[in-house]
């Protein structure tokens, strides 16, 4: 049998574990990047000379990779070093209240017993027991699975588990569920934050977002140099089942004849033939055209009005004083309903925000006192909207933003004082430019309503031979979901072209401008990852228009 060519657009993680899965069969796989290393949104941002974590900082589901790894005769511990926490976050309100949360339930119900009383205590163990419940639930029928439609969910349950359908609470906001389930609003406030975890307001999104929180108390780790080893770690694992990686070339061009996809032209005029072709990118990017006229009906572009949220963020190097920090920590607003009024009414950054801050020298234990490093790298995150396509964000407006932003940090009792020329700030519209027709939203469609999950796109397309992955395609957003879309978009490629294993590695001959010729590439450079889009309009490691490093006086 002929040996079978897919070239992978992106080397984000859905890409590469599709790429994994491939070529682990026999499957003759090029990945084409334009950044110089893997990633995609996990993303390094050098600041004042040190590599910070500016793109996922959480790595959850951790047996989403070991199965991976397993799959194709490989071993995760052998290509990513990481240890679990004990402590999943640290939680902080401006009028001095703090609360920890623990792997360990017991340990987390004692302490939001300290913290709220004990209804709301009890109130907890049966929140933790409902989002447990939902997602045993989901983890075969949905997550794991295939894109299914309501009725095709409904049978993967069982109709004679109705009680368990009524209990994923589809119809419910996450925040009126929490109302209905907690006394102390901090409480509510708190567990609603799980929707902005796929980009979504909790006053919006349905209840059933709540199993991220047993996907939490199941397990947070602690990877050893920062989470862009993991994407390294996977790339390192593709290439041992024989994928090869193109660095730092653009996809131009999908290329389609007899009704079906069957290459790409990158920017330089090579051409890659290919029997099948996997985009592992925002999929709005098809739809704008960016990739060809013949592929912009090959998925429908998410509109506007849906996209999910984006984000303003600072990389940096700093000093800080007052609170103890953990390697998790929120700081949550005085306003938290006003800050998504903001973000979705009035598209604007929130005046008061909630603040996430990454403590990357630290880990998951408060340091004994006189421990805490004289610097450290922080990531700090705050919601904003996904109108960087739009009119950019001033300068001055910017500015206003980061000062809220390191006020009420300051208000929470925790100072920061950046390094001169130490801080790296990115907006909606650096995120756009990354990111081509994604209007800088980071987590594809909003989950806004009951049927939102159904309207996110499968890894099939209407154009055969193109396949997706990634975190805006089932079963959404999130490291350990964009690499189970990869596995299905694998899955896919497989049963349509009827592939079987191969008994020899397979072999790369070089690719060659122009033509349809030869279909494969040489291993490009692995340092210095940064820019995640392979289909980025930017060269690899450019920040955007709004993108600044400067000096940043004491506040």
């Amino acid at each position: 049998m002929r040996m079978r060519h897919v070239v992978i657009i992106g080397a984000g993680v859905g890409g590469l574990t599709a790429a994994m899965s491939l070529a682990a069969q026999g499957v003759e796989v090029t990945v084409v990047e334009s950044a110089a290393g893997p990633g995609g949104k996990m993303r390094e941002v050098m600041a004042g000379g040190a590599p910070i974590d500016s793109g996922p900082t959480v790595f959850t589901m951790r047996w989403v990779f070991d199965e991976l790894a397993h799959d194709v005769g490989l071993s995760l511990d052998d290509h990513v070093k990481c240890q679990p926490t004990q402590t999943l976050a640290r939680h902080y309100w401006s009028d001095g209240a703090r609360l920890d949360l623990f792997a360990d339930l017991d340990q987390s119900v004692a302490a939001i017993a300290d913290f709220s009383g004990a209804q709301d205590a009890l109130a907890y163990r049966a929140f933790a027991a409902r989002a447990q419940g939902i997602f045993a639930t989901l983890k075969d029928s949905y997550i794991r699975a295939s894109r299914p439609n309501l009725i095709q969910l409904s049978r993967r349950i069982g109709l004679s588990r109705w009680g368990e359908l009524i209990r994923l609470s589809p119809y419910s906001t996450l925040a009126g569920s929490l109302t209905r389930s907690f006394r102390d609003p901090r409480l509510r406030q708190l567990f609603a934050r799980y929707a902005t975890y796929c980009g979504s307001s909790p006053y919006a999104a349905p209840a059933t977002l709540m199993l991220v929180a047993h996907v939490e108390r199941e397990g947070v780790w602690l990877i050893e140099g920062g989470m862009q080893r993991l994407a390294e770690g996977l790339a390192d694992m593709a290439q041992r089942c024989g994928a090869a990686f193109l660095y730092q070339r653009r996809a131009a061009r999908i290329l389609v004849e007899g009704g079906r996809a069957c290459g790409v032209e990158l920017s330089t005029g090579e051409r890659l033939a290919a029997d099948a072709v996997i985009m592992n990118g925002d999929v709005s990017a098809l739809g704008a055209g960016l990739l060809g006229e013949e592929v912009t009906g090959a998925v429908a572009m998410t509109p506007a009005k849906a996209r999910s949220l984006s984000a303003i963020t600072w990389s940096m190097q700093a000093k800080t004083q007052g609170f103890a920090l953990l390697r998790h920590n929120v700081f949550f607003s005085d306003a938290y309903r006003a800050e998504f009024d903001d973000i979705l009414i009035h598209g604007r950054a929130p005046r008061a925000p909630t603040i996430y801050v990454c403590a990357q020298d630290r880990g998951d234990q408060t340091p004994e006192p006189g421990a805490e490093p004289q610097s450290e790298r922080l990531f700090c995150i705050i919601n904003a909207p996904a109108n960087g396509d739009g009119v950019p964000l001033k300068l001055s407006d910017l500015q206003s933003c980061e000062d809220a932003t390191f006020r009420h940090l300051d208000r929470c009792g925790l100072k920061v004082t950046p390094l001169d020329s130490a801080l790296v700030a990115t907006t909606p519209a650096d995120f756009a430019q990354m990111f081509p027709a994604s209007g800088g939203a980071l987590y594809g469609r909003s989950q806004h309503g009951w049927m939102a999950s159904f309207a996110r796109p499968g890894a099939r397309t209407r154009l055969p031979g193109l396949y997706l992955a990634g975190g805006g395609v089932h079963p959404g957003p999130g490291v350990p979901m964009a690499a189970l879309s990869g596995r299905q978009a694998a899955l896919s490629v497989t049963a349509d072209l009827d592939l079987v294993r191969a008994s020899t590695a397979p072999s790369h001959p070089a690719a060659t401008p122009g033509g349809m010729s030869t279909r494969s590439a040489t291993t490009g450079n692995m340092e210095s990852p940064s820019s995640p889009s392979s289909v980025a309009s930017s060269p690899p490691g450019t920040p955007g228009p709004d993108a600044r490093t400067r000096s940043t006086t004491a506040r």
